[in-house]
């Protein structure tokens, strides 16, 4: 935990929605000049629904979320459609997106939702070709009903990545896959959102101590920066790599006392999916809820890629 997140003031929330709009290059950085900018839009995550696709039924497994138009008396241009695009992986190159379809905005709660069948047939591909614990990014574009439009890549980066302001202009699916353990070994840290670690860090993950559960004790914390002081478990389930973690007081000595629970937009618990461990693939994602000394640092995502 090399810094802490601070929390967000509504001079920054009225700062970041102030939106680049298209513009034409004519000398000098267009974005240096507040005339270049404009009041944006942006959705919010109402409910996730799901986002497990069943391999086992692929064609007509959906994945889906509810979404609902962020509106303030100043919050910008009303809703009219959202464009959903995907990618396997992830990609912020808009090139790589491929359209799945345009949802009309239906007001609070409009459903996005995607079938088996409809990916495949955006990207292209054979639903044969879409294995068990690959994992595919859906980007949300907003269009106003004044025509212009919104995304991951046009707004700033804070309304994406800080999860006080729950943005809905990402959101990921599985296709998921037995749990069967072994997963003890060295990853490679992809992203940890706690800091405790760099991507590209190599670090050790363990099995048990139980069946169908992964000990992060040696990634959380890392031992240059805290203590040990209950080992971070993993409980996963059998049957589609479902991961959920308890509330555990994982660290101390940062200075200061942390803890985690597994979390994700509806709240936190014992019982909350808040991410995935794929025997298949080797890899692990997981959003923490995280406090340090008493004081909320959100939901903090941590990923790893066994080597």
């Amino acid at each position: 935990m090399k810094s802490l997140i601070k929390n967000i003031g509504l001079g920054l929330l009225a700062s970041v929605l102030l939106f680049t709009t298209s513009c034409k290059k004519e000398g000098g950085n267009p974005l240096a000049d507040i005339a270049n900018l404009s009041i944006g839009s942006y959705i919010t995550l109402t409910r996730v629904v799901n986002l497990n696709f069943n391999y086992a039924q692929l064609a007509t497994s959906a994945v889906g979320i509810k979404v609902t138009q962020y509106k303030t008396e100043n919050s910008g241009s009303d809703v009219d459609k959202i464009k959903v695009y995907v990618v396997k992986g992830t990609s912020t190159d808009k090139t790589t997106w491929k359209l799945v379809k345009t949802v009309t905005y239906a007001g609070d709660s409009t459903l996005l939702s995607v079938t088996g069948a409809e990916m495949a047939t955006a990207l292209g591909v054979s639903l044969g070709s879409i294995q068990p614990g690959d994992f595919y990014t859906f980007y949300n574009q907003v269009i106003t009903k004044d025509s212009r439009s919104f995304d991951i890549v046009n707004t700033p980066g804070a309304l994406g990545s800080l999860s006080a302001y729950n943005a809905a202009f990402v959101w990921q699916a599985y296709i998921t896959c037995p749990f069967t353990g072994g997963m003890a070994g060295n990853y490679r840290v992809i992203q940890d959102d706690w800091q405790d670690w760099s991507p590209g860090d190599i670090v050790p993950v363990t099995d048990g101590p139980g069946a169908n559960q992964v000990n992060l004790s040696q990634v959380w914390p890392n031992p240059a920066y805290g203590n040990i002081v209950n080992p971070l478990i993993v409980n996963v389930n059998a049957a589609d790599g479902v991961a959920t973690v308890p509330l555990v007081t994982f660290a101390n000595n940062y200075p200061g006392t942390a803890t985690a629970q597994g979390a994700n937009a509806s709240g936190a618990g014992d019982t909350v999916p808040c991410g995935y461990v794929f025997s298949c693939t080797g890899f692990i994602t997981l959003t923490m809820r995280v406090t340090y000394n008493g004081s909320s640092q959100g939901n903090l995502k941590l990923i790893l890629q066994k080597l």
